[in-house]
């Protein structure tokens, strides 16, 4: 698996061209950080180059699936929880860029915890492990017993409902707070409807999705 690396150029898109060239790969299989955007100086001096570290973005194949599946089995073993590992679809919303797992048993609520807090922190310990043993960024999605599958899809259903609401009487809703997971799946609901507009408000675990009127 190749790490990440840096490049200088005069430019950030020479810097681009030079790194995916090296690397075998295109545009979208890499993510781009601009370390330095460089600059051209007055008659040469001053001048500094740009530099990039590009990361590869791991393909969500068979390696990947295979690599999630035992970090998050060593997790349920650390924490002394039985469960099976499965491979699941993604829901709609979290894109097709992921892995998705589904964990299988008896008893499970323990993982899930208020509001879907424990399972969140077990997903994002796994993300992190499995980001250092492939040495590239994965998106890892984790359920149980398909409770954010249920969760997601009742979310979806209440945004349209509200949005219906904001239709009819030209008011704003403002929805209960919520994770940034969740506050996506509501704006991505709501992104093609007429007439109708989201944006989050607040702080920290009071942020909150206010759906509104579109301003003509």
């Amino acid at each position: 698996m190749v790490e990440s690396i840096e490049i200088s150029a005069k430019t950030v898109d020479g810097a681009t061209e030079r790194a995916l060239e090296q690397l075998g790969l295109t545009r979208e299989q890499v993510e781009i950080t601009v370390i330095n955007k460089g600059r051209s100086g007055i008659w040469g001096l001053g001048a500094e180059e740009a530099r990039i570290r590009v990361m590869p973005l791991v393909d969500t194949g068979g390696e990947v699936a295979s690599a999630a599946r035992e970090v998050v089995e060593k997790l349920l073993t650390l924490i002394k929880v039985s469960a099976q590992v499965q491979p699941t679809s993604p829901p709609e919303g979290v894109g097709p860029d992921v892995v998705a797992l589904n964990l299988i048993g008896p008893d499970l609520g323990v993982l899930i915890g208020r509001r879907g807090q424990t399972l969140a922190a077990l997903q994002y310990i796994a993300n992190l492990i499995l980001a250092h043993r492939m040495q590239a960024r994965q998106r890892l999605f984790l359920d149980v017993e398909g409770y954010r599958q249920r969760h997601y899809a009742a979310l979806r259903t209440l945004a349209l409902r509200m949005a219906e609401q904001v239709k009819a009487t030209g008011q704003s809703v403002v929805l209960e707070p919520m994770p940034a997971n969740e506050r996506r799946i509501v704006h991505l609901t709501l992104a093609e409807i007429p007439d109708i507009a989201t944006q989050s408000l607040g702080e920290g675990e009071s942020r909150k999705v206010v759906i509104l009127p579109k301003k003509r």
